[in-house]
């Protein structure tokens, strides 16, 4: 079994949200029904990056740094031509 570290986009606003699941597809579909109080008012979301990790521990410890300043820059780094494409759109 998979664990994955996921970050999702705000369609509405261009907020990211980042966290973790066991079950990637059916976690997306929960955040774009307005099941998770935290992204709810933010909706549609779209899923534009994810990690996989074997044990859950690594899986939580990635979350947490992703959520750092550090994590955050690194996420923008890795995900570069998608957020330069995203400013070319708007």
């Amino acid at each position: 079994m998979f664990y994955y570290v996921y970050v999702i986009k705000s369609m509405k606003t261009g907020s990211l949200y980042i966290g973790f699941t066991a079950d990637l597809k059916k976690r997306l579909y929960e955040h774009n029904r307005g099941l998770n109080l935290s992204t709810k008012h933010d909706r549609p979301w779209q899923l534009i990056h994810f990690e996989a990790y074997l044990n859950l521990e690594d899986t939580k410890r990635r979350e947490n740094y992703l959520k750092t300043s550090q994590g955050s820059r690194l996420l923008k780094r890795v995900l570069k031509e998608y957020f330069y494409k995203e400013k070319l759109k708007n």
